[in-house]
């Protein structure tokens, strides 16, 4: 069994060849990079990661001389796998567009209509018609959510729609 001395000998060994080949790749690394992404920011990204995972095999590796090759590949892949993420993106962005033929959302005006004649109700009116229309709760749970008989629910929803109506117009 190696000593203790021997084995941080040869982890200092292991060390300073990591560094020396982090040294002698970083700017091949970083133009490939650049090359494959246009974008500096990115390469640097790309570069760094498939330092890590290159050098996290680096004990497996059967050729030092092969560091390169193995960093080069691991790189592309990289970069290829951005890009590709990046198209599934926009894909699913694009399918979350609206159809242009489709009818338009709601109108802002209406909306804003509709809140200030809101707010000419008493509040338990108003909470009355919002639980009830708004949130599509029953008469039964809107009565248990503001605690009152389901007779009184059924009065104050009557009165706030008629105020609505008033407020809105008919059309409304």
């Amino acid at each position: 069994m190696p000593s203790v001395t021997e084995r941080t000998e040869r982890a200092g060994t292991a060390t300073t060849s990591l560094e020396e080949l982090y040294r002698r790749h970083v700017d091949d690394a970083l133009a490939l990079g650049f090359l494959l992404t246009g974008d500096r920011a990115l390469a640097e990204d790309l570069v760094q990661d498939a330092f890590v995972r290159v050098l996290g095999r680096f004990h497996d590796l059967r050729s030092r001389d092969a560091f390169w090759w193995y960093l080069r590949r691991t790189i592309v892949n990289l970069a290829n796998s951005h890009f590709r993420r990046r198209r599934v993106e926009r894909a699913w962005l694009e399918r979350q567009r609206p159809d242009p033929a489709a009818p338009p959302g709601p109108d802002l005006e209406e909306r804003d209509r509709l809140l200030a004649a809101l707010a000419t109700l008493r509040p338990e009116q108003r909470a009355a018609v919002v639980l009830r229309y708004l949130e599509d709760l029953s008469e039964a749970d809107v009565a248990d959510a503001l605690g009152r008989p389901v007779g009184t629910v059924k009065s104050m929803v009557s009165r706030g729609m008629d105020r609505l109506r008033e407020e809105l117009g008919e059309d409304a």
